[in-house]
């Protein structure tokens, strides 16, 4: 078992070095060797499920009594875990050998997809943060990668970049969050932070508490960038730009997953009670902010690939909110759940995408179910899972979600805003699904790209016919255990007060959908603050971005020019320069003149011996 788990970490990377370092130029075993070592580290994941035996640490760095320790830690949140990376990392790989054939650097796009792999992998086993923050780097870095897989495309390059540069301000207060949880427990290891949290607080009562806030709502700060909460939620929509099943992989079920794992992480090593104040409620309200402000944006999307992202956006903000009310099993089964049916939806479109000539306007499509059968059906068990139809896995999770809120706002001194915030979205979330497969998938054709659709291949089509039954069965008790984490009486149905509210919600949401879209050749709601997304980008975009290439961009170049390179830099060189001409002057090579400097040499030495005795 000790073999595999480093197997399970290894695979990829060794994958991923094969196919950089020799085979670049035969794409077909590059592809081979990627979705081979993703198909296997699926297996060694499952294999896993029944083991607890964590390998022994690896000292890396010993300073004295501080060690840093290359630890794998193997307990249900991490086992649950990799079989969503794994699971969803090995269809998106068999999906894009279809999706992905025709493409000039498929090589390149394999190799990028092992190392992500790699990436994710180390994330959830690390077991300390020290590793946790190396791979979250890697992450970024082979997201950057992804994105801009077609770089030749502007919109690609800009993508790629806005993702990684908004990443890093998160990672820049993840990383003074990891510092201060050192300074508070005394070790970065998971399973040592309480032992060393209570020591703290035994010898400290009295500043404990803001420390604690101001140090969790730090390492947020790596949550609210990878997971894209507001304010930094803005790469995610335009990294649509990379392939669609990069979308799948990265942006649906995985990545941007790791912020709400990393804080179930931190909620489980330290107690709920280090959540119970300030920063919890805080983590809460962006939360519940972004899963609302997200579901208004996704409602007058036309990119159906957006309305996927703005969704991904409005669930996890459901999650992030269901951690900050002390419910982190909720989040982690909701995140288990949405893996599976976010992944079947961007994985459809993709089909729907590629089937239509890469047209990705729902209105310019139509018609698509009667052209499309297998890609309509899954995709609907896919929409019917997102919007929380009983019996579907997002169902349950949801009301995991719906629950904590209630218990939550039920605790003397809270309130039940967070719920009925849940509950707006859980309106939200059913009209804009409902919206967007009435306009693409029902009625007719509306442009020739959709008239001519015809049905994906074997290769495409299989991966979403195993994500449905997921996205049906995996909130189920037969299939549930698997979850990362579960709140009480997962997997049941409960006729109560919530379920009749999650399904009138759901009702309303379909209901306005049909009654406004069905038949409509365009959209007959314009809404301008929500389709332009709050016009937050814009914001960015011409008052920090602009500001700052204009101004303290200009202010640098100057000082750079300078002092940096005109004085510092140029003046070294300049001064060094100058020695040299002078010295180089010397060295004439004329014999007559060497002779005269030895004489005079000769003579020097003579007076001061004579003279300076």
């Amino acid at each position: 078992m000790t073999n595999l788990a480093w197997l399970l970490l290894l695979l990829p990377l060794i994958a991923a070095v094969a196919n950089q370092l020799y085979l670049k130029r035969n794409a077909f075993i590059a592809s081979m060797v990627s979705t081979g070592s993703a198909v296997v580290t699926f297996g060694i994941a499952v294999i896993l499920l029944g083991s607890d035996a964590a390998p022994n640490p690896f000292h890396w760095i010993t300073i004295g009594d501080f060690n840093v320790d290359i630890s794998m830690k193997l307990d249900q949140l991490s086992k649950g875990m990799m079989i969503v990376v794994t699971g969803v990392g090995m269809l998106v790989h068999i999906f894009s050998l279809a999706y992905m054939a025709d493409d000039s650097a498929k090589a390149r796009y394999f190799t990028g997809l092992s190392l992500f792999m790699f990436s994710m992998t180390g994330i959830v086993l690390s077991g300390n943060f020290i590793m946790t923050f190396i791979f979250w780097e890697l992450v970024g870095l082979s997201s950057y990668l992804l994105i801009g897989h077609w770089y030749q495309k502007d919109s690609a390059a800009d993508a790629a970049k806005k993702a990684f540069l908004v990443n890093r301000i998160g990672d820049f207060g993840f990383m003074v969050g990891i510092l201060l949880l050192f300074g508070l427990t005394g070790t970065f290891v998971f399973d040592e932070m309480g032992a060393g949290l209570a020591a703290f607080t035994a010898a400290n009562p009295a500043i404990v508490g803001t420390l604690l806030g101001t140090a969790i709502l730090c390492v947020f700060c790596g949550a609210v960038g990878k997971s894209a909460q507001m304010p930094l939620h803005v790469w995610l929509p335009d990294a649509m730009e990379g392939p669609t099943p990069v979308s799948a992989l990265i942006h649906a079920a995985t990545m941007v997953a790791a912020g709400v794992y990393m804080l179930a992480r931190v909620q489980l090593s330290l107690g709920e009670a280090a959540f119970a104040g300030f920063a919890g409620e805080t983590i809460a309200w962006l939360g519940a902010i972004t899963a609302l402000g997200a579901a208004l944006m996704a409602t007058q999307q036309d990119d159906i690939k957006r309305i996927l992202a703005y969704s991904t956006l409005s669930q996890l903000g459901y999650m992030v909110m269901a951690v900050g009310l002390l419910g982190a099993n909720a989040g982690m089964f909701h995140l288990f759940t949405h893996a599976w049916f976010k992944a079947l939806l961007f994985l459809g479109s993709g089909a729907v995408i590629f089937a239509c000539h890469h047209e990705q306007n729902i209105w310019k499509m139509g018609g698509l179910l009667r052209k499309m059968p297998i890609t309509g059906f899954t995709f609907l068990i896919g929409l019917l899972a997102l919007i929380a139809f009983p019996g579907t896995s997002g169902f349950f999770s949801k009301e995991g979600i719906l629950h904590a809120a209630d218990h939550y706002g039920h605790i003397e001194g809270n309130s039940m805003v967070f719920f009925w915030i849940a509950v707006v979205v859980a309106v939200l979330t059913p009209f804009y699904m409902t919206r967007a497969f009435v306009i693409a998938f029902l009625g007719k054709p509306r442009g020739k790209d959709s008239d001519h659709a015809h049905e994906v291949g074997p290769l495409m089509f299989v991966p979403l016919v195993l994500l449905a039954g997921l996205a049906l069965f995996a909130g189920w008790p037969f299939l549930n255990k698997i979850s990362p984490d579960l709140p009480e009486h997962a997997g049941h149905l409960q006729f109560n007060g919530l379920f009749w509210i999650s399904l009138g919600a759901m009702i309303i949401g379909v209901g306005a959908a049909i009654v406004l879209y069905r038949g409509k050749e365009k959209d007959p709601v314009s809404i301008p603050l929500f389709r332009n997304r709050f016009y937050i980008d814009t914001f960015y975009e011409k008052g920090l971005v602009r500001y700052l290439q204009d101004g303290l961009a200009a202010i640098i170049h100057f000082l750079d020019e300078l002092l940096i390179n005109g004085i510092l830099v140029g003046g070294s060189s300049r001064l060094a320069e100058s020695f040299g001409n002078v010295f180089r002057r010397v060295q004439s090579g004329n014999l007559q003149g060497y002779a005269f400097a030895f004489g005079i040499g000769v003579i020097a030495v003579i007076y001061f011996t004579a003279f300076w005795r």
